[in-house]
């Protein structure tokens, strides 16, 4: 990457930047191949962070199956994250995880899981687990919502053969102009498609670990047995651990990651939160293999108006890569990604995926609860890792006095109200989003890759009006 003008004495933020379009080659977005160059797995450059009111089983299975990267958090019991991981393990690589009910069921459960995924149906299955049926939010108009799915669901149920072409699925789910469909193997059903869904297995590849199933990642503190944790998570199949906290340049995270190298074997670690080239060194030297560039920049952190410290992000992500590079590691950016535009430049910085959390706490699969406000729009609650709530959560099994002392100090955002995007509703309608414009991006450097975008992007630096006249009007200005 190169600027176009001389770097300026201070430090920038993605929106204090923008890309000249060079010469290029690349006649297609569909030319771009954006596999990770930190060779963890991944096709595409997004990690879902740990939030506990974001990454959960919904979020990670969908996240991987189009090729990205969901970190669990480390607030999670032992004993649920096992399980969790366990049935991410099981998630089909192509098909999407059913909503099942019986006809026994009513409108009013159904209602209150059909918002759990993306594609929005039920499908109503016998005593054999057959489907029988299916039920959408329109089918519940006009009836009382104790009534019983048998009554209102939709028996005409198209349904698609395992193994059938993506093109084939979608070309018959769109003659019969039906949104979603249950995939069947025999009698069983394994999984179900929609004619988003065909679409999307042409273009992406799941992320898959070697026995060919979805990936998960997890993060855990720096404090405790760090040792006894990291051996813990590999046993329950994580695939890369996180060693997560806001400061990363300290004594007891190079402690913590030199413990879980002793156990880790060739387990990816992931450490951070970092924003300078010493930083990066010292974490790589204690045996990290990709570092996490971030302090301050994400949309529910509260750290630099609270403490002056941190760094704008496209310049912390412009110093700690080269060093990362240099010994031969990688860095993730973490945090204040607002657009599609701020993922392409995090890259052409040098980051090898970007990571970021509030974005995906307004989609289906994000791992709180679906609300209506008093208009009935839906929305979803967020909150900081930092945030008093967030604290009060990871110490519930601390006695009062030393909790209520804890939480008397928060860096972050309690509670914030996500809308559901009418138009970008689902987890993978951001990444849909995304992906296309980091593609475009890339095709505008000539890249066709992930490494070549870094070498042959050119960067200028613009004033806040030059931002500003980079936005679209969708308004009359006259």
């Amino acid at each position: 990457m190169r600027f176009l003008h001389e770097l300026p004495n201070y430090d920038l933020t993605y929106s204090d930047v923008f890309f000249v379009p060079s010469y290029s080659d690349v006649r297609s977005r569909f030319e771009v191949d954006l596999t990770t160059p930190d060779g963890i797995g991944t096709s595409i450059p997004l990690v879902v962070s740990n939030m506990n009111a974001v990454a959960g089983s919904r979020m990670s299975e969908t996240i991987a199956r189009r090729g990205g990267l969901t970190v669990l958090p480390q607030d999670i019991p032992h004993s649920v994250l096992v399980s969790m991981i366990s049935y991410i393990k099981s998630r089909h690589t192509i098909y999407e995880t059913p909503l099942t009910m019986t006809a026994s069921n009513t409108i009013n459960e159904a209602l209150g899981i059909i918002h759990k995924r993306a594609h929005q149906a039920v499908i109503i299955v016998n005593e054999k687990d057959e489907p029988i049926g299916i039920f959408t939010e329109d089918d519940a108009s006009g009836h009382d919502l104790f009534t019983r799915l048998g009554q209102v669901m939709s028996t005409e149920l198209i349904s698609v053969k395992a193994g059938q072409s993506a093109k084939s699925i979608f070309s018959k789910l769109h003659k019969e102009r039906v949104h979603v469909a249950p995939v069947l193997q025999g009698k069983k059903m394994i999984g179900v498609i929609s004619q988003k869904g065909a679409l999307r297995t042409s273009i992406y590849s799941p992320a898959v670990d070697k026995k060919g199933r979805l990936m998960v990642a997890v993060a855990i503190g720096i404090s405790g047995d760090v040792a006894a944790k990291t051996a813990a998570v590999i046993d329950a199949g994580v695939d890369v651990l996180v060693l997560d906290t806001a400061h990363g340049h300290q004594k007891r995270m190079i402690e913590a990651i030199k413990k879980a190298r002793s156990v880790s074997k060739n387990l990816p670690i992931v450490a951070g939160n970092v924003v300078t080239a010493e930083a990066t060194h010292d974490l790589v030297e204690a045996g990290a293999d990709i570092i996490k560039v971030g302090v301050g920049p994400g949309a529910m952190c509260t750290t630099r108006m609270m403490t002056g410290v941190g760094r704008p992000q496209f310049s912390a992500i412009l110093e700690c890569a080269p060093a990362a590079r240099k010994l031969g590691k990688h860095v993730w950016a973490d945090g204040g990604i607002r657009y599609p535009r701020d993922v392409a430049l995090a890259l052409a910085a040098g980051a090898s995926s970007v990571m970021f959390g509030s974005w995906w706490a307004g989609t289906y699969e994000s791992a709180g609860d679906v609300m209506r406000d008093q208009q009935g729009k839906l929305y979803k609650e967020n909150y900081g890792m930092a945030s008093r709530r967030a604290v009060r959560n990871r110490n519930i099994e601390i006695e009062a006095y030393e909790k209520a002392r804890r939480e008397l100090f928060e860096e972050g955002i309690s509670s914030s109200r996500l809308y559901l995007d009418q138009k970008k509703p689902g987890a993978e309608d951001i990444i849909d989003h995304i992906v296309a414009g980091v593609r475009s991006s890339m095709t505008y450097a000539g890249a066709r890759n992930i490494e070549q975008f870094h070498e042959k992007a050119v960067i200028g630096v613009q004033s806040t009006a030059g931002y500003a006249e980079g936005q679209a009007v969708d308004t009359s200005w006259s």
